[in-house]
């Protein structure tokens, strides 16, 4: 332990694997390992599609990449400290490690969150105004929104390692999970943690709650516009092109409000729940996103069989 001034503050946190499994980590670890490589061979590869494909070159794409960069973030945030563990029992974290980690991956959950609302919207517009998108959505308007996304996720959670910073720990330094969560530091402090609490709350309801509520209000206008539409081929066309997207908003935001859930109020819940939702919301969205829109959309799938062809030719 060290001492700092009225306070005292852990040198270093220790990471927890999947409880009561411990001695089938290194097994264990085979499934993460292919998830990961998952997560970065198929984000880079939409990357590159992407990039290399000027026909792609349109704002449904430019969100596409924003979705692929932000999992591949992700990925290779909580990546060194899960295998570390797993591989190595790799346990302990810096105190101040830790809390660059945890700030990284709140940042980039937050950032998916928008990402998907801004998709919601392309989607909206796409459907409901078809002549206006291009007008609507230029690519100045796609690199604006873009910033905007970055600017408040970095904002909102600035004050966040500040405060875990000022508590006092003496006690616990057993973190959950095997990479770090605000909620996860913030209950191992003996002080008043109150002002966490409520700072965390309002920051994720006015966030990642209002992106939810608003891609939600989104498909009630598309599904409102599709009905409209005369032809069942239509309806069946549009809503073909948001399929993606509504997996890709399940995969994030389940995991994602079982564990807020799980942290604030599930004191009873077993620790393997837990780990395992936590696990679940942090590896499967970035592996699965780029596997569901390879398989969805036609226009990725015929340029990774462009780009196949060419090697091979």
């Amino acid at each position: 332990w060290e001492f700092n001034g009225s306070f005292y503050q852990p040198s270093a946190f220790l990471m927890m694997g999947i409880p009561g499994l411990e001695a089938l980590h290194p097994w264990i670890s085979i499934p993460f390992c292919a998830l990961y490589l998952t997560a970065l061979l198929g984000n880079c590869v939409i990357l590159f599609i992407i990039r290399r494909t000027p026909s792609l070159h349109e704002p449904m794409y430019y969100f596409l990449s924003m979705l692929a960069v932000t999992d591949l973030g992700l990925a290779l945030c909580t990546l060194p400290t899960t295998l570390g563990l797993f591989w190595f029992n790799v346990r302990r974290i810096a105190f101040d490690a830790c809390l660059t980690q945890m700030y990284f991956i709140h940042i980039l959950s937050f950032i998916e969150s928008s990402v998907l609302l801004a998709m919601a919207f392309d989607r909206f517009v796409a459907i409901s105004h078809p002549l206006r998108h291009p007008a609507i959505l230029t690519k100045s308007t796609v690199l604006k929104i873009g910033l905007a996304i970055v600017l408040r996720g970095m904002v909102s959670l600035l004050p966040i390692p500040f405060l875990l910073k000022r508590l006092s720990y003496c006690g616990r330094t057993e973190l959950s999970h095997s990479f770090c969560f605000h909620p996860d530091i913030m209950n191992l402090a003996c002080a008043d943690i109150k002002v966490n609490v409520f700072y965390g709350m309002i920051v994720l309801l006015s966030t990642v709650g209002m992106d939810f509520i608003f891609i939600v209000l989104s498909y009630i206008l598309i599904i409102r516009t599709v009905v409209s539409l005369t032809t069942r081929e239509e309806c069946l066309k549009a809503l073909n092109t948001c399929v993606s997207h509504i997996c890709a908003v399940l995969l994030f935001f389940i995991p994602m409000i079982g564990l807020s859930m799980i942290h604030r109020f599930g004191r009873n819940v077993p620790p393997l729940v837990n780990t395992l939702v936590a696990y679940t919301y942090l590896t499967i969205p970035p592996a699965l996103n780029p596997v569901i829109y390879s398989i969805k959309s036609t226009h990725i799938r015929e340029a990774l069989l462009r780009a196949f062809c060419r090697k091979r030719g």
